[in-house]
């Protein structure tokens, strides 16, 4: 059954689909910067494009939850949404502070100023002003969501959804305590940044990944809110004293260092456990859904989150290993696959499941949207081994050798135009998922006896 608030979600995906253009194109114009270190100095130095790059990326990525949220919970609930016009509002608010947000960017407005000045927090350097507005729109969405839910059906996914939804929003405030002691500023800028991708985001990735495998293979309900409870166990055990692994190197004390590495350990379990729900739910299921396109996504989304959220970051992060290689191209490599392969690709997957139903067709241009998920996909794979293979000769280098970082950086200029050409790559995938979406080819129908008689009929003159 479909529902008519759910083309509220169609709004939230295009705006995220805009932001997801001008995210990856910062990203690019920052990999060209590695290699022509004065390109734009003057115009759009590299810190800009570098805030511009990753908020961006975290507020589409928002907009995309937002998006599926309005989308799956009125099927979940089997209702409308409570308020349409509040779902209005807060889109209305997300786009006018993303704005406000780039222009104080790129102008350096306001300055100095803690209520329309940038702040100095990496991926919290939003105005004051935007923050509040921010929350604003968060307590607006979960009034809706959650009034949605409370008069409706209620699931393990719409649970699960809510339950992440309110986590992402509380652990928000975190963003407007910054402590004069640096210490202390770290200790809670992690409680926003890591429990956000490492807690609560779990969770609604979980839950619409859920969603999808529910719709796409035809498995019984029962099946998949088994698996999702597994999930959603696992990482809110691993996940949140995982937060610890950040803790080691910046003054807290030493059995951070334990607690870290113990329980970050375990965060690639839930990664693992998402990767085999998929497969298996898909090796069980009945149902051949023409949708092939959003099915890949799915598939994608928990294979490429399970190498870089759990692979790549277990990789580094015992402290023993972390010591050498934190703050290194290893980093980089770790946190561009961790987050295109579990949430990138968990919203192209929901909206390519989302806009044939919403926009009242079938599945179109599937084959440039399968494309378009091997571009991004191989080139952020490759741009993920350039950074590993960088990162590892800058840890030797530099901190066992004990070489000058710039000199160091001289030195990997050979993997910067590799990531350079893969940045390439994503941009064009990227450009092209949303062609795929956005434009809706004509089909081109064989007309049947009946139609050919009608169109004689509407032709013919009057002599005939």
């Amino acid at each position: 059954m479909r529902y008519a608030t759910q083309k509220i979600a169609f709004a939230y995906f295009g705006v995220a689909m805009a932001l997801f253009a001008l995210q990856v194109t910062f990203g690019l114009l920052m990999g060209y910067v590695y290699v022509q270190p004065n390109f734009l100095a003057e115009i759009l130095p590299f810190n800009i494009i570098r805030m511009l790059h990753t908020n961006a990326l975290v507020v589409w990525l928002l907009l995309g939850f937002f998006g599926s949220a309005y989308f799956l919970l009125p099927e979940e609930a089997e209702r409308e949404i409570h308020s349409p016009a509040i779902a209005w509002l807060q889109l209305i608010i997300m786009v006018v502070g993303t704005l406000g947000a780039v222009l104080t960017y790129i102008f350096n407005w306001f300055n100095g100023s803690y209520f329309l000045g940038t702040q100095g927090r990496e991926f919290l350097e939003q105005p004051t002003w935007v923050k509040v507005g921010i929350t604003v729109a968060a307590l607006l969405f979960l009034y809706n969501v959650t009034m949605t839910v409370l008069k409706g059906r209620k699931t393990a996914i719409s649970n699960v959804l809510l339950l992440g939804l309110w986590g992402l929003a509380l652990l928000w405030l975190f963003a407007f305590y910054n402590p004069h002691n640096i210490v202390l500023d770290k200790q809670y800028w992690w409680y926003v940044i890591h429990l956000w991708v490492e807690g609560v985001w779990e969770l609604i990735m979980a839950s619409i990944l859920a969603f999808l495998m529910l719709k796409l293979t035809g498995v019984d309900r029962e099946v998949v809110e088994k698996w999702l409870y597994v999930i959603v166990a696992t990482a809110l055990f691993s996940g949140i004293l995982g937060t610890g692994h950040h803790y080691y190197w910046i003054g807290l004390p030493a059995y951070w260092q334990w607690v870290g590495s113990i329980f970050s350990s375990f965060e690639i379990v839930p990664f693992f456990a998402m990767m085999s729900f998929a497969f298996i739910m898909v090796w069980k299921g009945r149902r051949d859904h023409p949708n092939k396109a959003a099915l890949l996504w799915s598939l994608g989304c928990s294979v490429l989150a399970f190498f870089g959220a759990g692979v790549w970051g277990f990789l580094h992060t015992l402290h023993g290993v972390n010591y050498y290689t934190h703050g290194t191209q290893i980093t980089a490599a770790h946190g561009h696959l961790a987050f295109y392969g579990a949430y990138v690709c968990l919203v192209l997957a929901i909206i390519t499941y989302a806009a044939p139903i919403l926009r009242n067709r079938d599945p179109y241009n599937q084959v440039l949207n399968m494309a378009s998920f091997w571009l991004m996909s191989g080139g952020m794979l490759f741009m993920t081994f350039t950074l590993t293979f960088a990162g590892t000769v800058q840890t030797h280098l530099q901190r066992v050798n004990g070489e000058a970082y710039m000199d160091v950086q001289d030195q990997l200029g050979i993997f910067y135009w590799m990531r350079f050409g893969s940045g390439i790559a994503v941009v064009l995938g990227a450009l092209l998922f949303i062609y795929s979406i956005v434009v809706v080819r004509r089909e081109i129908v064989e007309p049947g006896p009946a139609q050919v008689h009608r169109d004689h009929l509407a032709h013919r003159t009057p002599a005939e």
